[in-house]
């Protein structure tokens, strides 16, 4: 597949300079892919006690005090009308992210539905416990039960985190917009 291609198709012109004036300059970001074709729920993940899994049906003001618990700029990104899925504790959102529709994508004569995991967080005080890569788990069984072909991870730093799970980097970027493609 290529990798740019796709990156462009979804993100047209995202690595212009207008568009990363506010990235910060010491970092290098991935794009990362899983093909659903294959995926299974990773059942051997551990989830705590007490954690439960699925869509945020409450009051949106009330979700995004988790949100700016995680990072204050993601609560101007998430929509009210935006897929939400979301670890709970108590009834209490813990860990959440979107399940994001990024269309479609041709190549070579296929045609692949595109969506993935976004704005992924989860609050201090439950972090490095395994809610979050389990939240994410699930959220890339949801992707493949919906009909999508590819789940795409957008602008991460913690690709490590996500490769977990089967996701593949494709390609690096930075501020500067230069960007390598990554054969996986």
């Amino acid at each position: 597949m290529n990798n740019k291609k796709l990156f462009d198709t979804l993100y047209k012109d995202f690595l212009s300079p207008e568009n990363l004036a506010n990235i910060s300059s010491d970092k290098t970001y991935e794009e990362m892919t899983l093909m659903l074709d294959s995926y299974e729920e990773n059942k051997e993940l551990y989830i705590p006690e007490n954690i439960v899994y699925d869509y945020y049906k409450g009051d949106f003001e009330t979700f995004l005090k988790a949100v700016r618990a995680v990072d204050e700029s993601w609560a101007d990104i998430y929509k009210p009308t935006d897929r939400i899925y979301c670890g709970f504790c108590g009834g209490r959102v813990v860990s959440f992210c979107m399940i994001e529709d990024m269309g479609m994508y041709e190549e070579d004569g296929i045609t692949y539905k595109v969506g993935g995991p976004g704005c992924v967080g989860t609050i201090p005080g439950f972090r490095e416990k395994g809610i979050g890569l389990k939240m994410i788990d699930k959220a890339t069984v949801i992707l493949k039960e919906l009909g999508y072909d590819i789940s795409y991870v957008h602008y991460t730093g913690v690709a490590p985190w996500y490769s977990k799970l089967g996701y593949k980097t494709v390609l690096k970027w930075n501020k500067e917009g230069k960007w390598e493609s990554v054969r996986g």
